[in-house]
């Protein structure tokens, strides 16, 4: 063998008893289990790790990540490595970079700049791909730190065809997006993704999504909406894309799963009652959560859709236009935006995480709040302020979770993990470099919110089987030996609020392919990771 863990205990990624046994790598692949108490020789390998204290574990699935341009331009990507993750999902919350056309790539490197970096000019990323399939192949090409699998972004799909107009498609211009949409998931993509609060994506009706979501489910594709609000219509918004789901015949993979606002505290009940009806009826579901309760996200998504339509440019002409930018203040802070969910915004709870203007630097790790009154203006003046000079381009921590919300749907029978690390920003949220060792350590080992086996379970084979991986998320022989040992008592999240970029503590070894990418804690130079493809 090429490998062989002596006395670990495994978490095997079913949820079941976990136990001491002898672990054989060789190829790739897990190619034998001797527990404790079996008979005949142990193991032997050309090499040997003495694993006694340590958990091991298949390699953490995180189903929703903003690593898109993350693995291309950083080859260490120790923020998801270092924390066992062994397979990303791309391509999330509608908008990414496949498929384009040279147009809608300028486009959306503009509008996502803020997630991604990557902004017009920024060249430190070569785009030479406008499909989905050369997308995935610039990456096996390249050679990266994690496996990756794509969403194909529904937000990209109707810019492509429709621009940034609030209209329904025509006829020609659905059958145009159904094509690419088909055509990303003959290319291997898994599935769907909408941003139901981003532009352009959320001017897309039910009937248009209903008809995109039947295009993936003829290629056993799953459907990920971040869908119309997590605020003052959540649950009307879940219950909206179950229907539309099963309609269509999709399933359903709800993305960053939470009930946030003042106006949700208390109701994870009411939500996860809404999923085990459908569930138990018959329904293909499955969702996402990460395990703090700030969200993330830009300071432009939460402008109402109207001040968005027509693009960047025209966003930034009615910030500049005094009438205009009267009118998008009223709404925001008056009657509720849809980019905010329907909920007056609390400029308290909106702290910039990142500005790409290094002149804005004194604005972050703070609240607009806090940098209004320093300036001794309006929350909105500073507001507004900033999306001008940064070119729409800030980032936002939104403080506005409930912590019994997140523990509730962490517990639920199909939830899985995900962290919506978005990796940019001088502070970006703790999520990013923490979700799966906090997962561990907080909520399995210190609050017992879950076993830690249950825990693994949630963020390896459920999350496999969603991606309908028959190789992947358990321990098993035969399966691809995409492993993490860690060490139940000790491991941790080093990241928080104050210092977010600092990498976990417990975790000293992580394999791709049987080859070591965190060994001895450290981060080695292999780049064992390839894109995942949907199989037929």
């Amino acid at each position: 063998m090429d490998l062989v863990i002596r006395d670990v205990r495994v978490v095997d990624g079913t949820g079941g008893a976990s136990y001491r046994a002898d672990v054989a790598l060789d190829d790739g692949r897990i190619t034998g289990i001797r527990r404790e108490g079996d008979g005949g020789p142990r193991p032997r390998g050309r090499r040997t790790l003495e694993a006694d204290g340590l958990a091991l574990a298949p390699g953490f699935i995180d189903m929703h990540a903003h690593s898109d341009l993350a693995l291309l331009r950083d080859p260490d990507h120790s923020a998801k490595a270092a924390q066992g993750v062994t397979l990303e999902v791309l391509g999330q919350d509608g908008l990414s970079y496949a498929p384009v056309d040279d147009r809608t790539l300028t486009e959306v490197r503009r509008a996502i700049a803020g997630w991604n970096g990557g902004a017009p000019g920024d060249t430190t990323v070569d785009f030479d791909w406008r499909t989905v399939g050369e997308y995935l192949d610039r990456l096996d090409r390249q050679g990266i730190a994690v496996n990756a699998a794509y969403l194909v972004p529904q937000g990209t799909v109707r810019m492509y065809v429709t621009g940034w107009e609030d209209r329904p498609a025509t006829p020609a211009e659905l059958t145009r997006m159904k094509q690419l949409v088909a055509e990303g998931l003959e290319q291997g993509a898994v599935g769907m993704s909408s941003g139901l609060t981003y532009t352009p994506g959320m001017y897309a009706d039910d009937a248009e999504l209903t008809e995109l979501c039947r295009v993936v489910a003829r290629y056993d594709g799953y459907y990920c909406p971040h869908h119309r609000s997590y605020g003052a219509g959540a649950l009307a918004a879940y219950e909206e894309m179950v229907t539309l789901t099963r309609n269509a015949g999709c399933a359903l993979h709800l993305a960053h799963a939470t009930m946030n606002f003042g106006v949700n505290e208390g109701r994870a009940p009411d939500l996860l009652a809404l999923l085990d009806k459908a569930l138990d009826a018959g329904a293909d579901i499955s969702l996402d959560t990460y395990p703090y309760t700030p969200g993330c996200t830009t300071l432009v998504a939460m402008l109402p859709s109207w001040a968005s339509e027509g693009g960047p440019e025209a966003t930034l002409a009615r910030l500049r236009d005094d009438g205009s930018a009267e009118r998008i203040r009223h709404h925001m802070e008056v009657v509720g935006a849809d980019g905010c969910h329907g909920v007056p915004i609390e400029w308290d709870t909106i702290e910039i995480s990142g500005v790409s203007d290094p002149g804005l630097a004194d604005c972050v790790g703070r609240t607009i709040a806090e940098s209004a009154a320093r300036r001794g203006e309006a929350p909105w003046a500073t507001a507004r302020r900033l999306l001008v000079q940064d070119d729409l381009g800030s980032t936002i921590l939104q403080h506005v979770g409930h912590e019994e919300n997140v523990r509730q749907i962490m517990r639920h029978r199909v939830h899985t993990g995900g962290s919506d690390g978005i990796l940019q920003g001088r502070k970006p949220h703790p999520r990013a470099y923490g979700t799966f060792p906090h997962y561990l350590g907080h909520y399995a080992r210190e609050l017992g919110v879950l076993t830690l086996e249950e825990t693994v379970a949630h963020l390896t084979s459920r999350p496999a089987a969603r991606l309908r991986l028959p190789d992947r998320g358990l321990v098993r022989e035969g399966y691809r030996a995409d492993l993490v040992l860690f060490d139940p008592s000790t491991v941790a999240a080093g990241s928080t609020f104050e210092a977010p970029r600092t990498l976990p503590t417990g975790i000293p070894h992580v394999l791709i392919d049987g080859r070591f990418v965190i060994e001895d804690g450290r981060r080695t130079d292999v780049l064992a990771g390839r894109s995942v493809r949907r199989t037929p």
